[in-house]
């Protein structure tokens, strides 16, 4: 009886090891954790971007990829978007005021300002997965 209660605790163990191992493989929750961080940058970039034409706010993407067996997210400016009315890049200009800092660098105040949130929800998300 006991070696029988030791082998079913054994599956049990192992059961939990192949979730948790699931829940940080790229294609797992790590992956979709991943995919909700970027995507709540790429939200909240948008939220806070300041309007003239909203070329500016339009032509933020966000790009997510399994890049050498790992998760990766990312969060930009188009480089080929256009503003119709000046004719300028976005990229020239959100690059301009990212440098310069305050207001209206959206990405510095993205991270600042919901950073820390995001991550906590991304490792929550992996954590749930886990047993």
């Amino acid at each position: 009886m006991k070696v029988e209660g030791t082998i079913r605790g054994l599956q049990e163990i192992q059961r939990a090891n192949e979730r948790n191992i699931a829940a940080v493989e790229p294609k797992g929750g790590l992956g979709r954790a991943v995919l909700y961080a970027t995507t709540q940058v790429h939200r909240y970039a948008q939220v806070i971007t300041h309007v003239d034409t909203g070329s500016w706010r339009a032509s933020h993407r966000m790009d997510y990829r399994q890049a050498a067996g790992s998760p990766r997210g990312e969060v930009f400016v188009d480089p080929g978007a256009i503003n119709p009315r000046s004719a300028a890049r976005p990229v020239q200009y959100a690059t301009y005021w990212e440098n310069r800092g305050g207001e209206m660098a959206v990405y510095q105040r993205t991270i600042s300002e919901r950073g820390d949130q995001i991550i906590a929800e991304a490792a929550s998300r992996i954590k749930g997965e886990m047993a």
